[in-house]
């Protein structure tokens, strides 16, 4: 058996070289849809109160569902990209190995925030996956503690998509 951590970094990784092919310019875009996605979740699941009703009542498995579902949707329109100018690819990608490479890193971010959000909702919902066994070792669930929905709580995740919006508007606009 695989542990969850492990499963986590496998996806880091695979998201890292993913990233390194399609660029940093389209991979900046996906980052800001996920953390779109997790002020969206922030915002509902704290100020909307049928929402939070709906979340902390629910069985953990429809809680996991709930979450996800909003993050994976975001993450789907995030990587669906039109192609972008030639305007903006020649002003962005100066030089092939450092968009590879910046491409790689901002992979590596979305891998984070897509399958590390999606386990600290796991987490919260008491791994309710058949398939998934809850870890036990103190790294491991201390590691669920550094997950982005952890990290970005109530007043951080405003400034984070604050400054995502500036950064779009700067540099694509």
């Amino acid at each position: 058996m695989m542990g969850i951590a492990a499963v986590f970094w496998m996806f880091v990784v695979m998201f890292s070289i993913i990233g390194g092919f399609r660029g940093w310019a389209k991979e900046i875009l996906v980052s800001f849809a996920m953390l779109l996605a997790i002020a969206i979740d922030v915002v509902l699941t704290t100020y909307v109160d049928a929402v939070k009703t709906l979340v902390i009542n629910q069985p953990g498995s429809t809680s996991l569902i709930l979450r996800s579902s909003l993050l994976l949707a975001l993450a789907y329109f995030g990587y669906q990209t039109p192609g972008l100018p030639a305007s903006i690819t020649g002003k962005l990608a100066k030089d092939k190995l450092q968009d590879w490479m910046l491409g790689a890193i901002l992979g590596a971010l979305n891998g984070y925030l897509i399958v590390g959000s999606i386990w600290f909702y796991m987490h919260n919902a008491g791994y309710p996956l058949p398939y998934v066994t809850p870890p036990t070792d103190p790294e491991t669930l201390r590691l669920v503690t550094y997950m982005a929905p952890g990290v970005l709580g109530v007043p951080t995740i405003y400034f984070v998509v604050i400054a995502a919006f500036v950064f779009v508007i700067i540099v694509f606009v």
